[in-house]
């Protein structure tokens, strides 16, 4: 197998823009070759099939859309509050607008998962992970609310990436007077996490044990 790591990442990156284009089924060496203008046959030097490309873009999409440590850094000097937390959602969702081919393979990803049992198995343990990490941060972070609260939230927001990615219009005019998408942001997170203090988190966590 050729080790070269740059030409590696760009085929896989490559990879990301055919799936979010032209989906699961469109995805084929041939037309990752064609998107990294590299020569015809260069995808099969680097990936042993169809599932190993399919799992290093699922690595490589953890990495290129993961929050920035210095944007973390920076929003954690703040107070442990539902107004932290939300600032937390607007940096995914800037994030998620900013690279939107990316979470669209992502999303490719899952119903692709929906065909694939090898894909499937690995997929869940990777967002699983995520959503695992997400709690873990929370707690650590002091932020008000717990686990309980951070898998509702990821639902929710989730939902809200989905719509607003693929189908914006769906969002339109949904709650009069709440702007598109960043209101319904706010709205999510002011209705399921917890306002600020101690004592709900004391009550979120002990729920979350129960």
């Amino acid at each position: 197998m050729a080790r070269n790591t740059e030409r590696r990442a760009a085929l896989v990156d490559a990879a990301v823009a055919v799936l979010a284009r032209e989906g699961a089924r469109g995805l084929t060496f041939r037309a990752v070759d064609a998107e990294a203008a590299v020569p015809v046959g260069t995808a099969s030097n680097y990936f042993t099939d169809r599932d190993d490309l399919l799992n290093q873009v699922d690595t490589h999409l953890h990495r290129r859309l993961a929050p920035d440590p210095a944007v973390l850094a920076g929003l954690l000097t703040a107070p442990r509050d539902r107004a932290l937390v939300l600032e937390f959602m607007r940096d995914l969702l800037g994030r998620a607008t900013r690279d939107r081919t990316g979470y669209l393979a992502l999303f490719e990803m899952r119903l692709e998962a929906t065909r694939r049992p090898a894909l499937r198995a690995a997929y869940t343990a990777s967002v699983r992970g995520d959503l695992e990490q997400a709690m873990e941060f929370h707690r650590d972070a002091g932020l008000p609310g717990g686990d309980r609260t951070v898998a509702v939230l990821y639902l929710a927001v989730l939902g809200l990436l989905l719509e607003h990615l693929t189908l914006p219009g769906v969002l339109d005019d949904a709650l009069p007077g709440v702007a598109v998408p960043d209101g319904l942001l706010e709205t999510i997170v002011t209705t399921i996490v917890p306002e600020d203090g101690d004592g709900d988190r004391g009550r979120q966590g002990a729920e979350d044990r129960a």
